[in-house]
């Protein structure tokens, strides 16, 4: 199971990279700016994705333990991929491509938000997260957002047409907040989760806690 999972993982992470920088080019092939193409939270976060998988996988090729740092940022990655998906789905879908136009969208938009959610509620080779972690989970996006609303109001760029300031500052700042109480609900679902242990990926505990320690001590 362990060698399935992981491979499933690294295949995941190269088919993202794949349908990214396929959106990349596609982008410069229309005169997109190269660095407004990595302002949307989309390709950000699965970009993030990418790089969780191919930690989570290196670390169980050294057989090593994922460590807290890595389940806190795969967590975050969780959070941030289902929230792509969620409001792509409910919000943008309309304004982007339909399903099947683009497989690369697809990717990005659905398939892999689905998975990273499965990933994370089957899997249980990841330790139990605190739901003082959900504050962790609202720094990048936060971040992201100011940058975002700076960007508007300079140059007049905006990644989604909920964040443009034509709108008006209310509006955008209302829709800030929604995307920061949505994130944080998310969070604190995907810390519920995490005390989850469906499928058993290995013998030994996420997060460095090796089964063999309940072992010792009874001796």
């Amino acid at each position: 199971m362990r060698i399935f999972v992981n491979t499933l993982r690294l295949v995941v992470a190269v088919v993202i990279v794949a349908a990214v920088v396929t959106d990349l080019q596609g982008a410069l092939r229309n005169d997109f700016v190269f660095w407004n193409f990595f302002g949307y939270f989309t390709n950000q976060s699965n970009l993030l994705v990418a790089a969780v998988l191919t930690l989570t996988v290196v670390a169980a090729i050294g057989d090593r333990p994922s460590g807290r740092r890595l389940d806190l940022f795969r967590g975050a990655a969780t959070v941030y991929i289902a929230t792509t998906g969620l409001v792509y789905n409910t919000l943008l879908a309309d304004v982007g491509q339909a399903v099947g136009e683009s497989w690369s969208n697809d990717v990005v938009h659905r398939w892999v938000p689905l998975y990273v959610v499965l990933d994370w509620v089957l899997f249980s080779d990841r330790s139990r997260l605190f739901f003082r972690d959900v504050w962790w989970f609202l720094v990048y996006p936060a971040v992201w957002l100011v940058v975002v609303v700076v960007r508007g109001a300079t140059d007049g760029w905006v990644p989604y047409p909920f964040l443009d300031p034509v709108s008006g500052y209310g509006i955008v700042a209302l829709y800030c907040l929604g995307v920061a109480v949505f994130i944080g609900l998310m969070g604190i679902v995907v810390v519920a989760l995490s005390r989850l242990r469906l499928v058993p990926v290995s013998g030994r505990r996420a997060g460095g806690r090796a089964r063999g320690r309940r072992v010792r001590s009874a001796r």
